[in-house]
């Protein structure tokens, strides 16, 4: 199939590559613009850029899309189908009707339940025991598109945002061949969304990252791995700030208030939370330092526990 390609951070990058593993023929990729680093640091590709680039494939970068510029350039590339996949703009109209097949994206959730951006990152801030992927064509209202596929995965209790995130871009890929290959024998399924049960996500920012103690402990931990890669949780223990990347539940209850050290030792760092229930921390990072175990940090660090 003759396609488009518009996506920008890793994610995108694994289904492009099923794109060509496919041969499929992509006679040009829409990525967002590069971003610059500041003070001299030099500029940052998107890892769609970067794999078209090495693959010889022209690359588009436009600022607007409403202006008339990139629907004149898509037009010019007479795509079959056009694939998006974490691309972060809003197509309008215009440049939906120009595939004969359509627009075709994947995201990151089991639709209608987290429409917007982050959806992996908040299926595990939730606490959600499964997530998947979902195809589906593109509409004028952001992820509302009817679905042609999902495929469905659970959740590890202790799995990161990242770790899942590189779990749903492979499932991802697999979905949008299978998405493909039947598009192209005219098989692939079309079913309207609930709407009434749509869900909405939020960008993630650094206000999310203080552990909130008086939370239960299983909410403290998928906000610490809910949180990775970016933007990590943070907690202050003993006046020293902390990033904290481990956690695991501890057996221990307490009557001291939340936020408290309870124990520190060869197991970590365990902290009162809500109801007297208790968090061990177990990976901490302090500022200008690697990663170590918690209880590595302690040796250099020592806490008085009453």
């Amino acid at each position: 199939m003759r396609i488009v390609f518009m996506g920008t951070p890793d994610f995108a990058a694994v289904s492009l590559q099923k794109l060509l593993d496919r041969g499929d023929d992509v006679p040009g990729v829409f990525t967002q613009p590069d971003r610059y680093r500041g003070r001299g640091k030099g500029v940052d590709a998107s890892p769609v850029k970067a794999l078209a680039a090495e693959r010889g494939i022209p690359v588009y970068q436009p600022e607007k899309l409403r202006d008339g510029t990139a629907l004149e350039l898509l037009r010019s590339l007479r795509p079959e189908i056009v694939v998006v996949v974490a691309y972060g703009r809003i197509l309008p109209d215009a440049l939906l009707a120009v595939p004969p097949l359509g627009c075709v994206n994947v995201h990151g959730s089991l639709l209608p339940k987290y429409r917007g951006s982050a959806p992996i990152q908040w299926a595990v801030l939730n606490g959600d025991k499964t997530t998947g992927v979902s195809t589906m064509y593109l509409a004028s209202e952001m992820d509302s598109g009817d679905i042609i596929y999902q495929a469905e995965t659970e959740i590890g209790e202790f799995e990161t945002s990242g770790e899942l995130f590189d779990r749903l871009a492979a499932l991802g890929a697999e979905t949008l061949d299978r998405t493909l290959r039947d598009i192209e024998a005219g098989t692939a399924p079309r079913v309207p969304q609930d709407h009434a049960s749509a869900s909405y996500t939020v960008q993630l920012d650094k206000s999310m990252s203080p552990i909130d103690w008086d939370r239960p402990p299983r909410a403290i931990v998928k906000r610490i791995y809910g949180l990775q890669p970016w933007p990590v949780a943070t907690a202050e223990i003993d006046g020293a700030a902390l990033r904290v990347f481990g956690a695991e539940y501890s057996d221990l209850t307490t009557d001291k208030a939340p936020g408290t050290v309870v124990s520190a030792g060869k197991r970590g760092i365990t902290v009162a939370c809500a109801n007297g229930k208790t968090l061990t921390l177990t990976e901490v990072q302090a500022p200008g330092k690697k990663r170590v175990r918690a209880a590595d940090w302690l040796l250099g660090h020592p806490l008085r526990v009453d």
